[in-house]
């Protein structure tokens, strides 16, 4: 695989890693879950 194509492939997956994880950031209830699940392991 051509050096320059592989670096390309790495920085799409990580603007789709970030895109995701700023669309969570819309969901506020999510993170009240998640948050509450990871209290309860306490």
């Amino acid at each position: 695989m051509n050096p320059t194509l592989k670096k390309w492939l790495v920085y799409g997956g990580l603007l789709l890693v970030l895109g995701l994880v700023f669309a969570m950031y819309t969901q506020p209830g999510l993170f009240i879950t998640l948050s509450n699940q990871f209290w309860s392991c306490f």
